[in-house]
C-alpha cells in the first residue's frame, strides 16, 4: 500500500485526498442528520453528547477506510491496466499481439463500413529478411534483440494514429489509418530497418525487411485485407527480398503490384 502511494503522481495523490475528505464529509453529515432526528426531544445535553459522537466516530473510522478503500480501488485499476496490457500486447516488442492487433483492424474497418466512411488506408505485413540465420548463428537471444531492433524502427516510421503488431515469429504487421501515402511510408520502413545497426556478439549484422502492402479507397475485412497484403510479401521475397510490393486491394483478382527495390 505505501508503494503504490509513493508511486502515485501528485495528481494522483490529491484525487486521493478528495475522495477521502468527501466520504469522511458525508459520514459525517449523515451522522449529524440522524442523530439530530433521533435526540432532539432529549434535551440540549443528550444532543450535544449526540452531535459530539456524529463528528468523532466519523472522523476516526470513515477517514481511513475511505483512504484505504480508495488506494485500494487505484490498486485495482493498475493491476486491471496490467492484465489488459499483458493479453493484448506482445511481450519481446511491445507492439500489439496477433490478436489484439486483428480485433483493432476489424473494429476500425467495422466502424468505417457502419458509418457508410469510404475511408481509405492501408494494411502492410513486414518479415524479416533470412532471420532463421541470425538465430542459427548468433542465438535466440541475438535474435529478440532484433526482432525489439525491428519494432523500434517500424514504429519510428509510421504516424501517430497508425497500428503495429507483432503477428508472431519475425512477421509484423501495421495498418495505416485513413488517406496516406502508403507506398513513401512502406518505403520509410524498409529504409528505418535497413539502417538498424544490429551487432550480435560485437559482429555487425544487416537487418533487412521485405513488405507487402495493399492499400484500399473503401473499407474490406480485415482477412481479404491480410490475404492479399501476405501475397505480395512473398512477391517481395521472390524478387530478391529488401523490397516494397504494393497493390490496390480494388484490383485483387490481379493486383498488378509495383515493386520498389532496396
Amino acid at each position: 500500500m505505501l508503494a503504490t502511494l509513493k508511486d502515485m503522481s501528485p495528481r494522483r495523490r490529491r484525487t486521493l485526498a478528495r475522495w477521502t475528505a468527501f466520504g469522511t464529509f458525508g459520514c459525517i453529515l449523515f451522522a449529524q442528520t440522524a442523530n439530530w432526528l433521533l435526540f432532539r426531544n432529549l434535551g440540549q445535553p443528550a444532543l450535544g453528547l449526540a452531535i459530539f459522537s456524529g463528528t468523532i466516530i466519523p472522523l476516526m473510522l470513515a477517514g481511513p477506510l475511505f483512504f484505504y478503500l480508495s488506494l485500494k480501488l487505484r490498486e485495482l485499476a493498475i493491476a486491471n491496466h496490467r492484465l489488459v496490457t499483458a493479453a493484448t500486447t506482445d511481450s519481446l516488442t511491445a507492439c500489439l499481439n496477433r490478436g489484439a492487433f486483428a480485433a483493432h483492424v476489424e473494429a476500425t474497418l467495422a466502424d468505417a463500413r457502419v458509418s457508410e466512411d469510404r475511408r481509405a488506408g492501408a494494411l502492410m505485413v513486414i518479415d524479416a529478411d533470412q532471420f532463421k540465420r541470425i538465430n542459427d548463428r548468433f542465438g535466440h537471444g541475438n535474435g529478440d534483440e532484433a526482432l525489439r531492433l525491428m519494432a523500434s524502427a517500424i514504429r519510428s516510421a509510421i504516424r501517430s494514429q497508425d497500428a503495429v503488431g507483432r503477428l508472431g515469429g519475425e512477421e509484423f504487421a501495421v495498418y495505416l489509418a485513413g488517406p496516406c501515402d502508403a507506398g513513401a511510408i512502406a518505403g520509410r520502413i524498409r529504409r528505418a530497418v535497413e539502417t538498424v545497426r544490429f551487432r550480435p556478439d560485437g559482429t555487425p549484422w544487416p537487418l533487412t525487411a521485405s513488405i507487402g502492402c495493399v492499400f484500399f479507397d473503401a473499407p474490406k475485412p480485415f482477412s481479404e485485407l491480410y490475404r492479399i497484403a501476405d501475397d505480395l510479401l512473398y512477391q517481395a521475397k521472390r524478387s530478391g527480398r529488401n523490397r516494397v510490393v504494393i497493390a490496390a486491394a480494388e484490383s485483387a483478382v490481379d493486383p498488378a503490384p509495383h515493386v520498389a527495390a532496396g
